[in-house]
This record gives C-alpha cells, structure tokens and sequence, in this order.
C-alpha cells in the first residue's frame, strides 16, 4: 500500500494547490484557461516528443503490450458506445467518454508506481507508447471529425492534423526521430525537457482549479461517471488479467505488470483535451479524481494478489 501511495502523492499535492489557487482566486480568472492551453500546447508536445524520440517501436511486439492493447481497445469501444447510447454524448465527448474509461496515466503515476511495484519501467513505457502512437491519434480524430464536421475540406483537414495539432504532430516527429535513429543535440533536447517538465504540473494545476466550479450533476451524468470509472478501474484489468492468463498464458511478474498498468487510473490528459476543444470538462474532471482515488484500493488489492 505504501509503494502505491507514493506514486499518488505528487497528484494529490499539486492538484490541492490549483484547488487553492482557484479558491482563493490566486491567479486571476483566466489562469485554468491559460494553464490548460500551455500544457496541450507547448509543455505536453515537448514531452511527448521527447518521450517518443527515445522510444523503441520493437518494444511494442511483446505478449504483455498485445493484451495491454486489447483490454484497452475494448474498453475504450464500450465507453464509446455507451456514452453515445446510453448517455446520448456527441461524437467528439463519446470520444472523451471512452478515453476517461481507458487511457491510463502512464506517465506521472504509472512510472512512479512501476518504480516502486514493479521495480522495472520498461512495460509502462512500451504501453505509453502504444497509447501516444495510436489511442491519443484516434481520440483526436474522432474529436475532430465532429468539433469541425462542418468545416470544407474536413477529410483534408483529417490528413493535416498532424501539422495542425500539436500533440499528434510532435508525437509524429518524435516517431520519426526514432525510426531513423537520430541523436538529438543537447542544444534541442534541453529547452523541451524544461518545457516538457512543466506539463504534468500545468495539467494537475488546471485540473485543481476546475475543482473549484460549482457543478450538479443530475442523475444521469452520476450514472455516467460511475460507469466509466468502473470501466477503468474493474473492467480494463479484470479483462487484461483474463487476457492475459487464459489466451496468452501469461503468468508471473509478466502478468503482474500487465494487469497493474491496465488498473492505473484516468490520465489528466482527458481533462485537458477536453477544455481545449470547449466540450463538457466536468465528465473528464470528475473521472480522473474519482478512478485516482479509487485505484488506489484497487492496484494495493493487485499488488497484494499478483505481485
């Protein structure tokens, strides 16, 4: 339990800061605004192409990542669904939906808790990378194909989006970096290892000052959140831990790996696509804290279990 509290620790910290600062009124009206477009458009691009420069592709073709990937595929499809369904969503919040319950916070809480459960990083960066290469592409596209539906040239539009989005965009050239395996000067890597250090802070900062607002949430929307962090906290590593068992016969620590990384919590990531692109940010907002705090029961029960 202790392993895992620590990998929490940080997130709970800064986020009960942006609480504050927008409780207080800190940094005046426009700063959650502010903070939310720096991290989608300057500090998140940097680390991710960061990130992706220094990135293998041949970590992907493991056992491990093809049921991370799978599990994750599923859930997102039935949170895609049901958002649209059940809830009557948009496209571009089914798209939300389905990422709030399952794209996990690989980063600023999967590395932590790897380090401290698993004592080895290498899974959660072969599954961060999976989700940086294809999940986060996707989920833009789908926003986008509704956020600009009536836009000319949308299908145009589809094919630049990886010079017009910043996050797909740097993510493409960080691939690219590392399929041609070119070495980076330090002259280029320094200034976006400082920038791409300042995003998860910016992200968990907005996310603690969007806390602030105040929101009632009919019985409906409690229906929705509750079924997209059960999605993301039960479904997507109970399906993983059957995937992997039973069709891919994996066991031990491999296993183990696997199933923690499928139960780590919501990224924040969801929050801020969604305040970028001005749709509903409550349903990400509440998603993340509520599957940050349920998971902490959750992956102390599977470390209990499987580690």
């Amino acid at each position: 339990m202790h392993s895992v509290f620590s990998g929490f620790l940080p997130i709970w910290i800064i986020t009960a800061f942006g609480w504050a600062a927008g409780r207080f009124d800190l940094l005046g009206d426009q700063a959650q605004q502010v903070l939310g477009r720096f991290a989608f458009t300057f500090a998140m691009p940097s680390l991710l192409f960061l990130t992706m420069a220094k990135s293998r592709p041949s970590d992907l073709a493991q056992p491990g990542v093809a049921v991370f990937a799978l599990s994750l595929l599923a859930v997102f499809a039935a949170g895609l669904v049901a958002s649209g369904r059940l809830f009557g969503r948009k496209r571009a919040e089914q798209a939300i939906g389905a990422m709030g319950a399952s794209y996990v916070n690989s980063a600023n809480l999967g590395i932590p808790v790897a380090v401290h459960v698993l004592h080895d990083t290498s899974f959660i960066v072969a599954a961060a990378l999976f989700q940086m290469l294809f999940i986060t592409p996707l989920i833009l596209v789908l926003i986008e194909l509704d956020v600009r539906r009536d836009a000319p040239g949308r299908w145009l539009r589809m094919l630049q989006l990886p010079l017009r989005n910043p996050v797909v965009g740097a993510s493409a050239a960080g691939a690219a970096v590392a399929a041609l395996g070119l070495g980076l000067p330090t002259e280029v890597t320094s200034p976006l290892a400082v920038l791409g250090g300042g995003a998860v802070p910016a992200a968990l900062f907005a996310l603690g000052m969007s806390l602030t607002a105040r929101t009632t949430a009919a019985p409906g929307e409690r229906a929705e959140r509750t079924l997209l962090v059960t999605l993301k906290t039960a479904v997507q590593p109970l399906l993983a831990y059957a995937l992997g068992r039973w069709a891919f016969g994996l066991g031990g620590p491999e296993l183990f790996a696997v199933v923690l990384c499928a139960g780590l919590p919501t990224a924040q990531n969801a929050f801020v696509f969604a305040s970028e692109y001005r749709l509903d940010a409550a349903l990400p907002r509440d998603t993340v804290l509520l599957s940050t705090l349920l998971s902490m029961a959750t992956l102390s029960l599977t470390a209990v279990l499987l580690g």
